[in-house]
């Protein structure tokens, strides 16, 4: 089905002045494709905050300290659902008892704070919201947290990683374009335009995997995250698809 969204004039002609990838890492690192897709085009809003992002690179650990990386921009990100999906990466599997933590920014605690399984395999992991009973509220700027636990009697051992994300309603942040409510690559590309960070990068990862061995989604992916200098998690994207049976 689709719906007429409605984004700001503002918010686009600000749109216009993004040009995607980092300066040091351009566009042509995602080269090489073998097929015809568009690679999409992250525009953020011109309102943004700096510095959102905990963690974010990733450095290389030795010993069993794997590195936990959230998919995020730094600065807040933007989505249109009440239960969206956040997604992370971890870099190897790990005995590490895991947490995820919300915070409403306005609030001193903690909306939510609670155990996350742990992964079997490295790769993208995702927190579905839902799932955890949590809604957003519009215009509310929130923190979350993925984090690991080295050492049982030391908080400050933790490896963390986590952003910064914003539910705007349809009504408040968006003006006449069309937009794909259901998930699929055009939306991918739709979302990541018009400012949808968590929108996009939800979509994608979910098409990975329903299809992981598709190249042309583990460049898009890779694509989205080169442009806001996750570029270690986008070159694990790429190096995905040379293991990719022919």
């Amino acid at each position: 089905m689709i719906y007429l969204v409605l984004v700001p004039i503002s918010l686009v002609l600000a749109l216009t002045a993004w040009h995607g990838a980092t300066a040091d890492q351009p566009m042509t690192a995602v080269a090489g494709q073998q097929d015809e897709t568009p690679l999409p085009t992250y525009r953020p809003p011109k309102q943004v905050t700096p510095r959102a992002r905990v963690g974010g690179t990733l450095r290389g650990t030795d010993g069993n300290d794997p590195e936990i990386v959230a998919l995020v921009p730094d600065h807040v990100g933007l989505t249109v659902k009440q239960t969206p999906t956040l997604n992370w990466y971890l870099s190897k599997a790990t005995t590490y008892p895991l947490r995820f933590t919300l915070n409403n920014t306005q609030k001193v605690l903690p909306i939510y704070e609670g155990p996350l399984p742990t992964p079997t395999e490295a790769g993208v992991q995702s927190i579905d919201l839902k799932s955890l009973g949590l809604r957003l509220e519009p215009n509310v700027q929130y923190r979350w947290f993925v984090s690991a636990r080295r050492n049982p009697d030391s908080y400050s051992e933790d490896i963390v990683a986590g952003g910064m994300i914003e539910r705007c309603e349809f009504s408040e942040c968006l003006t006449m374009t069309s937009a794909n409510t259901t998930c699929d690559r055009e939306s991918v590309r739709t979302n990541a335009l018009i400012g949808l960070w968590y929108d996009a990068m939800d979509c994608v990862c979910s098409l990975i995997v329903k299809d992981p061995n598709d190249p042309a989604l583990r460049r898009m992916r890779a694509t989205l995250l080169r442009q806001v200098g996750l570029n270690g998690v986008a070159d694990w994207d790429l190096h995905a698809i040379q293991r990719i049976p022919r």
